[in-house]
């Protein structure tokens, strides 16, 4: 029947839902978690912070790693992962099935697998290289990054202040922005996982990225965004797709700015499923309870797969 939990005659393992903004993931992985008898862990880090719920497309229910982080925090992908980890371990622990749901790539990683990340600096490096940043402008610090790691410039545009930063920071680390190997999946998952990804045709996306514009615009976005420039913001914070644009912008110029940013986003997202090795691709040009029900028909079978096919 629908709604009722599917049993369970294994260990649950974790399930991963990937999608682009509008695929209705979230509404999907709370339909998942209801079916095992689990709960949804985000995997979205514009989410993690708290002030801008309707910007960043909040789940109206009580969801694990949404609305952790004062705007001021400067996030990271390594406290992410802990945070992640001690989640979905203690999920399990417990006989519940953790439901790793988001758009952002690198979390939806770093949420289900150990991750060599890169070492995290000082808040005096940091400083150290912002201000150099700023000092010799854009052109100069691009150079000087060229030459201390050409294989990180090659990824940059040279006017991307964070990453520039960021990428000088990693030089002085003796670590680079360019790993030598692909560290989002040359690590295998913490426990046995299974990745689905929501695929939806372009225009019934384009349409769906539309009428979620609007729906911020009557929810208040515009006040919403204003009161969080208004105080302190972190720098990953300020990263917030569409922010200074619906704050600064006349209401039709911000409406369709932020149509066009998520529309780019959501194209970047599309690639990144492509690059998830294992990925159950799922029609998700339907309600919400059939794919949430094939999902939990795929994940059951999966727990009885050979383990190369999980993840």
């Amino acid at each position: 029947m629908a709604g009722s939990p599917v049993p369970q005659s294994a260990p649950p393992n974790v399930v991963a839902i990937f999608g682009p903004t509008g695929s209705g993931k979230t509404a999907v992985g709370e339909g998942v978690a209801d079916l095992l008898g689990g709960e949804v862990v985000s995997a979205d880090s514009m989410q993690a912070y708290r002030g801008l719920p309707i910007l960043t497309a909040q789940p109206d229910r009580p969801t694990r790693l949404v609305g952790i982080w004062p705007l001021s925090h400067e996030g990271s992908v390594a406290e992410y992962a802990r945070l992640a980890h001690a989640a979905v371990d203690e999920l399990l622990a417990g006989g519940r099935s953790p439901i790793v749901v988001g758009g952002t790539g690198l979390y939806l990683r770093a949420a289900v697998a150990e991750l060599e990340l890169p070492p995290a600096p000082t808040a005096e490096q940091r400083a150290q290289w912002e201000e150099l940043y700023d000092r010799l402008g854009p052109e100069r610090a691009y150079a000087v990054l060229a030459e201390r790691d050409s294989g990180a410039a090659a990824r940059l545009h040279r006017n991307d202040r964070r990453r520039i930063v960021r990428a000088l920071e990693l030089t002085e680390l003796g670590s680079s922005l360019r790993p030598a190997t692909d560290r989002l999946w040359a690590s295998k998952p913490r426990h046995p996982t299974l990745i689905f990804g929501l695929d939806v045709p372009r225009d019934v996306l384009t349409e769906r990225i539309e009428q979620r514009a609007r729906s911020m615009f009557a929810a208040g976005v515009v006040d919403e965004v204003q009161a969080a420039l208004a105080g302190p913001i972190s720098s990953t914070a300020a990263q917030a797709l569409g922010l200074r644009d619906v704050a600064e912008l006349p209401h039709e110029q911000a409406f369709a700015t932020l149509v066009v940013r998520t529309r780019r986003y959501a194209a970047y997202q599309r690639k990144w499923m492509r690059r998830i090795p294992g990925l159950v691709s799922v029609n998700a040009d339907r309600p919400v309870g059939e794919i949430a029900h094939e999902i939990v028909e795929v994940a059951s079978a999966g727990q009885r797969l050979p383990a190369g096919r999980a993840g």
